[in-house]
């Protein structure tokens, strides 16, 4: 009996680690890279695509991703004319619960929230485009919530509030984009202000931050409205600012971080910059090493894999070194969209309703398949996610789950 209950024992923790391993739980994967370590997947798509597994409809309107955690998926969407976060029944795409946090947004661009949640052990993090914080518990249960503009006297952009919270250790991490209070660190568990970046009075931009230990010095990256920036995790200090590769309409793409380099691109004309780091008294210090305009990625966010950069430059897909800058190829491929990457491949969503899967090679553009989405009448901007075997990609109000395991 012993034996028996202690092999069952051992494939239930099993299970519960491979689970654990296939999580998706925030904005662009467990570290924020765009990149899943899943293998076993498809190499290439029958030309109708994957199989569907689930659909799930009436979500609301949005363009945030996913966060895929245990037995749940959590998105936002806009219900009622209230921005709210949804949970959906992993095995088979129904609806557990839904919690509203504040009031929807609007503008030309559509209706919704533009952030994805971020789940940590048994809590969910959501930020509004209206600027509501809120913590909940993953079954729904309110613990905390606050207006992070109004507390931070931060403006609302153009665009709306488009930050996805980020979770370090005991903290959390946003960008109220208000005077002293560019970026703001706080207690996780209760939301109470832990600091103000006195020094960084930038309105915030559409990007999301990451977190990196430069030389021993934990940091936060993020651009604002005007500049890509490092800020000290301990006190908030402003150590850096890199203005080059911003644009003054919309800076959207999450900074990559790697071997002490931080990497910035945005649109609208502009381009990137890698940037050197190095830590001096105590603090980051920022060289650029170079800047290309053969990278000026809009929404859809850039994946560094074996030295290699892979991200739409306007609407092309194009491939260049880390180190250098230097491009290695370009194709339309989708049109312009978003990207990710796991098992030895790139998984695009063109704004056009395409979803493509391509190799990722710096050798030559190769692809491995496509299939076309619903068209909502608006750009189909959520970034796809990979989880468990399944591909799932959001248009607005529709979210699709998709079967990639290979046979």
């Amino acid at each position: 009996m012993k034996r028996i209950l202690s092999v069952a024992a051992a494939t239930l923790c099993s299970v519960v680690a491979l689970n654990a391993a296939a999580d998706w739980p925030q904005w662009q994967g467990p570290d924020r890279t765009g990149m899943s370590k899943e293998t076993g997947l498809l190499s290439a798509w029958p030309a109708t695509g994957p199989a569907v597994v689930w659909t799930a409809t009436g979500l609301g309107n949005g363009y945030g991703s996913m966060a895929v955690v245990g037995e749940r998926v959590f998105a936002q969407g806009t219900r009622r004319g209230r921005s709210t976060v949804v949970a959906y029944n992993r095995a088979d795409g129904k609806e557990v619960w839904s919690k509203a946090l504040g009031s929807a947004g609007d503008d030309d661009r559509g209706p919704g929230p533009r952030g994805t949640p971020t789940v940590d052990g048994d809590r969910l993090y959501a930020l509004t485009e209206g600027g509501d914080l809120a913590c909940l518990k993953t079954d729904g249960t309110e613990l905390w919530q606050r207006n992070i503009l109004r507390d931070f006297n931060g403006p609302q952009i153009r665009w709306q509030i488009s930050e996805s919270p980020l979770v370090d250790g005991a903290h959390l991490i946003v960008s109220p984009g208000g005077s002293g209070a560019g970026m703001v660190k706080l207690d996780k568990m209760t939301g109470k202000t832990v600091w103000t970046s006195k020094d960084l009075s930038d309105a915030a931009g559409y990007s999301s931050p990451i977190v990196a230990d430069v030389q021993g010095v934990r940091t936060y990256f993020t651009f604002t409205s005007s500049a890509g920036v490092g800020v000290r995790a301990s006190d908030g200090k402003l150590m850096f600012r890199y203005p080059r590769a911003a644009n003054g309409t919309a800076n959207i793409t999450t900074p990559i971080y790697s071997d002490n380099k931080v990497f910035f691109t945005s649109a609208y004309d502009t381009g990137a910059g890698l940037v050197d780091l190095s830590v001096q008294n105590g603090e980051v210090k920022a060289k650029e090493i170079y800047f290309t305009r053969e990278m000026k990625n809009h929404h859809g966010g850039v994946v560094l894999v074996n030295g290699y950069l892979y991200g739409f430059n306007d609407s092309i897909l194009t491939c260049l070194e880390f180190a250098t800058g230097k491009m290695m190829w370009r194709d339309r491929s989708v049109g312009k969209g978003s990207v990710m990457f796991a098992d030895g491949h790139l998984y695009l969503q063109g704004e056009n309703n395409i979803v493509g899967l391509a190799e990722a090679s710096p050798a030559g553009y190769k692809e491995k398949g496509r299939f076309t989405i619903a068209d909502k009448g608006l750009p189909s901007w959520a970034h796809p996610v990979v989880s468990g075997g399944r591909l799932y990609v959001r248009n607005q109000d529709s979210l699709v789950a998709y079967d990639i395991k290979a046979k």
